[in-house]
């Protein structure tokens, strides 16, 4: 589901207009990306929680190649569900 589909999702079960909506969906991304790069914590309760996790530098290969290749140190988003999937 993308972001387009979950805005369709949530103007049907509601009665809000879709604009609305998408303002809305906008604004909870935005802020959770800006928590995220402040390295903090995103908790949704009965949901998961996202962080961020700094994933050292290593070396890989090129597919083409086989030269070694370093690949630089970086930030990611980490996900992790409160409840199990089903």
């Amino acid at each position: 589901m993308n972001k387009s589909q979950l805005v369709n999702a949530i103007t049907k079960s509601s009665t809000v207009p879709k604009s609305e909506i998408k303002k809305i969906v906008d604004a909870v991304f935005n802020i959770a990306e800006q928590t995220l790069e402040r390295g903090e914590k995103v908790v949704i309760s009965g949901f998961g929680v996202f962080s961020v996790a700094n994933v050292a530098e290593r070396v890989g290969r090129n597919p083409r190649t086989g030269e070694k290749v370093a690949i630089p140190a970086r930030r990611s988003v980490k996900f992790r569900s409160n409840t199990g999937i089903k």
